[in-house]
């Protein structure tokens, strides 16, 4: 069986959803996941569009031991000197660089003539190849650009010094047969196509990316670009958990493999959802929480007399346990810690020590305890900075049909414990003002969301706020079976981000001395 590359964009594309901006700290996280996870390619970011890339580049090139770390470029020269500054300690470096080629955008977008953009395809790989040999080049918008040019752009960019040629469907306008016939009509039209290998980057307008992806990889494409839960751009991408999944459960009709562990899918899913905010919804394949579940009598009856009546992929295949109560409150640590291991986890001893007594927490208020909350636990801990000034000690509420919701919070602020209460027009409204109220700060609420981590009404409540203060924006995030609880963690947790983003930007001790000063007033 023949290889597919497996190229993650998670960190690039995916950041591009609207609302799922991801600081430095948080797209390590998941570029260490991916790196454990043995993905051939991650696409750290788009280093010349901000400092924040350049530094996310830089740091992955820096801690990546499996994957090549990949930088994405225009076709100019800062670009390409920006992107190839950023990937110095990767250890295989790769620099992805694109222009446009379809009329449409040649004529509106670049305003440029065809033999200027030839000119550029060579120019931009020259270039590139001063910091590294591995060049991916990318056609943008090849779904919809005239055939006999776009043969001219692809031999250009391998004579010129490109090793990987990514035909992307831009804008998910392309269907499956069409798509393969594309990668055909490249191969038998591309003179020197032999000498690079063909890439596929599929976007889900039409809900056909993974689709499009695999008719790629029959008619020829040996790399497909993808990201976790098929986030990304307008309505995302090609989901890396399905392209991975199909090429391992239809070998009959895809001779092919990949070298990703996907036993860590489940994990890493859970990861980009809590640190994004962005819910896997329930019927999602491969990692929604239904995707496993068997309502339906008919089913049920089935999958008691044999799984494989009604399930074509196992639990265990993709991280989770097959049974359904994992552990209980009567569970050792050492029985927590082989479950951690087994869904992905690694921490030190002291981290286990912690998220032991976390879970035996849990498992008193609980009846049964799932993978689901195990995830929940152990991202929480990954999310979490040890340098935090604020922590939640204690939350009290109350409210009722006909009174106003009181908050009375208490905070432990550097090395301070420090209380206070406010009235909101239902609890959580006031246990926000409470805490705001006690630290001082104006940083806005964007967006709120609960989330219910398993079934029950003594579900963990898994909440995510997006919080916006001075051009910074930060999502926070927090798991508790309370849900005020939650709610106040993960606000917590916002500002605490937002704290460290500015102290990054001032001096550190100057900010702490002058934010102490101001809640003085409130120290018990």
């Amino acid at each position: 069986m023949e290889k597919i590359k497996i190229f993650d964009t998670t960190l690039r594309d995916g950041e591009q959803s609207a609302g799922a901006s991801m600081s430095v700290e948080d797209k390590l996280l998941i570029a260490n996941k991916l790196d454990q996870m043995k993905v051939d390619i991650i696409e750290a970011g788009f280093p010349y569009a901000s400092k924040g890339d350049y530094d996310a580049v830089s740091e992955i090139s820096a801690n990546t031991k499996n994957s090549t770390v990949c930088g994405l470029a225009r076709a100019n020269f800062d670009d390409i000197d920006c992107a190839g500054k950023s990937l110095k300690k990767a250890k295989m470096p790769r620099i992805h660089t694109f222009i446009s080629t379809s009329d449409l955008h040649m004529k509106y977008k670049l305003k440029m003539q065809k033999e200027e953009v030839v000119q550029a395809i060579k120019d931009s790989i020259k270039r590139a190849k001063k910091y590294t040999n591995d060049i991916e080049w990318s056609p943008e918008d090849a779904s919809r650009t005239n055939l006999n040019f776009l043969y001219k752009t692809i031999e250009t960019a391998i004579s010129s010094g490109a090793t990987t040629i990514n035909i992307p469907d831009t804008v998910g306008y392309a269907i499956p047969e069409e798509f393969g016939k594309l990668i055909k009509n490249i191969r038998k039209n591309v003179p020197n196509i032999d000498k690079a290998t063909i890439s596929v980057h599929c976007h889900n307008d039409l809900g056909l990316a993974v689709s499009n992806s695999l008719s790629a990889i029959i008619a020829g494409a040996r790399q497909v670009e993808c990201t976790i839960n098929g986030i990304g751009e307008r309505a995302g991408n090609a989901a890396l958990e399905e392209i991975v999944m199909c090429l391992k459960t239809r070998k009959d009709l895809l001779p092919f493999f990949s070298g990703v562990d996907n036993k860590k899918i489940s994990s890493i899913s859970h990861l980009v959802s809590t640190i994004t905010g962005f819910n896997v919804q329930p019927n999602k394949a491969i990692v929604g929480k239904n995707a496993f579940a068997h309502e339906s009598g008919i089913h049920q009856d089935g999958m008691l007399k044999h799984s494989n009546t009604y399930e074509i992929i196992t639990p265990e295949s993709v991280g989770l346990s097959s049974s359904e109560l994992v552990l209980g409150k009567h569970s050792g640590r050492h029985a927590f810690k082989v479950k951690l291991q087994n869904l992905g986890y690694k921490f030190k001893e002291n981290k286990i020590n912690e998220l032991f007594s976390k879970f035996k927490n849990l498992a008193d208020k609980k009846k049964q305890v799932f993978d689901e909350d195990l995830l929940a636990l152990a991202d929480e801990e990954q999310t979490l900075r040890n340098d935090n000034m604020i922590e939640l000690i204690d939350i009290s509420i109350s409210s009722g049909l006909k009174k106003k919701a009181i908050a009375q919070v208490k905070l432990k602020y550097s090395k301070k414990m420090i209380s206070g209460k406010s009235e909101g027009s239902g609890p959580i409204d006031a246990v926000f003002k409470a805490i705001k109220k006690i630290i001082n700060v104006k940083a806005s609420l964007v967006v709120y969301q609960v989330n219910a981590i398993t079934k029950g009404t003594d579900a963990q409540a898994e909440v995510s706020v997006r919080l916006e203060d001075d051009g910074l924006n930060v999502l926070g995030v927090g798991n508790d079976i309370d849900t005020m609880v939650a709610s106040g963690k993960a606000y917590i947790n916002g500002l605490n981000k937002l704290f460290h983003k500015k102290d990054k930007a001032a001096d550190s001790k100057k900010a702490l001395n002058s934010q102490a000063k101001k809640i003085d007033k409130h120290v018990i």
